[in-house]
């Protein structure tokens, strides 16, 4: 039986949850990744995950997902008033093919049933919590983008004709990363990932500031999403994907956790 201090941290949890899903948020959180594993961030991981940190052959690489792991953590125990060693992450299983091992992250406890996403890029990860069944986050690190670019396979035709439309720069750079942003951010939401996914048939419409509807089909089924760009810091595109419909039409709260 749960104490009367644990009851209260649970229906604490709920009402935010509560409050988040019927106002349609989400809250997006980012952090700058260390170059060197910070001590401090190790017993929030479980094992699994101090396995995989401990399988990455390079040091800044385990570093940054340690602190993904750990800056997760903290930021969902902020927001629903709880300590970080409360809360327990996992993975939801692939709708792909049902795969646990794959499948898009899932808080565990306190078991709220809301949707979370990762992603990670030079010098900087991602998190993000939404209302609704669903939410994918991606962030790229803006760099110089090569003339081949524009004839990518995993673009669509009005995307290619975009890019081969800017001249080669810091502008084409960021169209090209706004595009690619928002096509895996979709991928996340559905929960499939870049497996078995035609890219090609995902139209983002670069031109528009957005939010953009993007549609994506697997085996037949149609799903669509609302995807925005999302202005975090210099140098980095990240794009967020939401169910469309008023379910996750609400405002997204930022958060920076340096």
């Amino acid at each position: 039986m749960a104490s009367g201090t644990e009851g209260h941290a649970h229906g604490t949890a709920m009402a935010v949850a509560d409050a988040l899903g019927a106002r349609g948020e989400a809250h997006v959180w980012w952090w700058r990744t260390p170059e060197h594993t910070d001590p401090a961030d190790l017993p929030l991981l479980d094992t699994e995950e101090f396995r995989r940190a401990l399988s990455l052959p390079a040091e800044r690489d385990a570093a940054a997902f340690v602190r993904s792991r750990a800056a997760a953590r903290r930021a969902l125990a902020g927001l629903f008033g709880l300590g970080p060693g409360d809360i327990a992450l996992g993975r939801r299983s692939c709708p792909g093919c049902g795969d646990g091992s794959h499948g898009p992250p899932k808080l565990v406890v306190p078991d709220l049933g809301l949707p979370l996403s990762m992603s990670r890029t030079a010098g900087c990860g991602i998190f993000a919590l939404g209302a609704g069944a669903s939410i994918g986050v991606d962030a790229e690190s803006v760099r110089p983008v090569r003339g081949s670019a524009t004839t990518d396979a995993d673009l669509t035709v009005a995307e290619r004709d975009h890019l081969a439309a800017l001249r080669p720069g810091p502008e084409r750079d960021a169209a090209f990363y706004r595009i690619w942003t928002r096509k895996e951010a979709v991928v996340k939401a559905t929960g499939l990932g870049l497996s078995g996914v035609e890219l090609g048939l995902l139209e983002t419409h670069p031109g528009r500031e957005g939010p953009v509807r993007v549609t994506h089909t697997h085996r037949g089924r149609t799903t669509a999403w609302t995807v925005e760009d999302l202005r975090l810091l210099d140098g980095v595109a990240v794009a967020l994907a939401r169910p469309a419909g008023p379910a996750a039409h609400g405002p997204v709260h930022h958060h920076t956790d340096h």
